[in-house]
């Protein structure tokens, strides 16, 4: 079979697409959503949290600080004893100011939650709060 020809068309020009402007938007968009994006941080650790029937949600921007069955307090996936619960809020709250949140595991010592509780008093954090289901 013989190709056609159209009357107008010019016998060396190629049918392109210019990409160039959808590349520069998907990379405005992307950056958007970088920056908008709020990142929770989770304290890398299971906890069994205790139940409570006046339990409510709170804010995402806060500090998590996790107490487990056995003793230890871990902040953002790796373990920093009691004594490092001060330094690590104080820290946080230098760049804004956000509750504190214990999630205490229901076998863990009262005791060791009082001393986490009190460390991040003793940082300066105005709200502490313990995490718990409902």
């Amino acid at each position: 079979m013989r190709e056609r020809k159209l009357l107008f068309s010019d016998p060396g020009a190629k049918d392109e697409i210019n990409v160039s402007p959808l590349i520069d938007i998907v990379f405005i968009l992307l950056i958007f959503f970088i920056v908008t994006t709020v990142f929770v941080e989770e304290t890398g650790v299971d906890i069994q949290r205790p139940q409570s029937a006046s339990a409510s949600d709170l804010e995402k921007q806060s500090i998590l600080i996790a107490l487990t069955e056995d003793g230890k307090v871990v902040y953002g996936g790796s373990e920093i004893g009691v004594r490092g619960v001060r330094g690590v809020v104080k820290r946080l709250l230098k760049q804004q100011q956000q509750p504190v949140i214990v999630q205490a595991d229901k076998g863990a010592a009262i005791e060791m939650y009082t001393r986490v509780h009190d460390e991040a008093a003793l940082a300066g954090a105005k709200q502490i709060h313990l995490a718990t289901r409902q």
